[in-house]
């Protein structure tokens, strides 16, 4: 199952959008943060609410992030969002987004995403923690 690769179809709804009739572009980082999760939770078989209990992990929060905005949309398109890993490392991984309008790549989109667990030596922090090896085989780049 190398080179997981996930694909969903998102319709714009009016409140994606500014007052220009385009959408704000902080709703697409919401939709790039749920099109992760989705990669995630197909490549390990769990939803992302049974993460901690099942790897003791609280969420893979983002550490860095780019987009090019290429083509905007506005309220009624639907965009197709492809999501895979490009680098997967001890405690990090990359993940990138493609955003196409029909067949034309409007978004190209890339993130840094660590798998972070409470800090056993201050619980108030969280800290990276091992990549399980179900995740690694499922996302492994081609």
């Amino acid at each position: 199952m190398a080179g997981l690769v996930s694909r969903r179809e998102v319709e714009i709804e009016w409140g994606d959008c500014d007052p220009a009739g385009i959408v704000f572009y902080p709703r697409y980082f919401a939709m790039f943060d749920r099109s992760t999760a989705l990669l995630v939770e197909r490549a390990v078989g769990v939803k992302k609410i049974g993460w901690r209990e099942r790897y003791g992990v609280i969420g893979i929060p983002m550490v860095d992030t780019a987009a090019k905005f290429i083509i905007p949309s506005k309220y009624g398109d639907v965009i197709e969002i492809e999501t895979r890993a490009t680098r997967l490392g001890r405690t990090s991984f990359d993940i990138e987004h493609i955003v196409r309008k029909g067949d034309a790549v409007a978004i190209e989109a890339r993130e840094t995403r660590v798998w972070a667990g409470v800090d056993p030596d201050d619980p108030s922090r969280i800290k990276g923690v091992p990549l399980p090896a179900e995740l690694v085989e499922a996302l492994r780049p081609e």
